[in-house]
């Protein structure tokens, strides 16, 4: 499944650190919820446009997977 409409909005390269930044998040111990408000604060990103990303990110393989 490809990301949607608002998050291809975003560059390729913008997903990414955004999907390497969650999953650093995720990996320090944060639940995925407080993840995705973190994320959503620091790129002033929807949570649509984050989980999009998420499944992008997986999808693709994209570091630091």
């Amino acid at each position: 499944m490809a990301a949607s409409k608002d998050s291809q909005a975003l560059p390729v390269e913008q997903r990414q650190t955004i999907f390497r930044t969650l999953v650093e998040i995720q990996d320090t111990g944060m639940g995925v919820a407080a993840a995705r408000t973190e994320i959503a604060k620091r790129f002033a990103v929807t949570d649509a446009q984050i989980k999009a990303i998420e499944r992008e990110g997986l999808e693709e393989q994209w570091p630091p997977l």
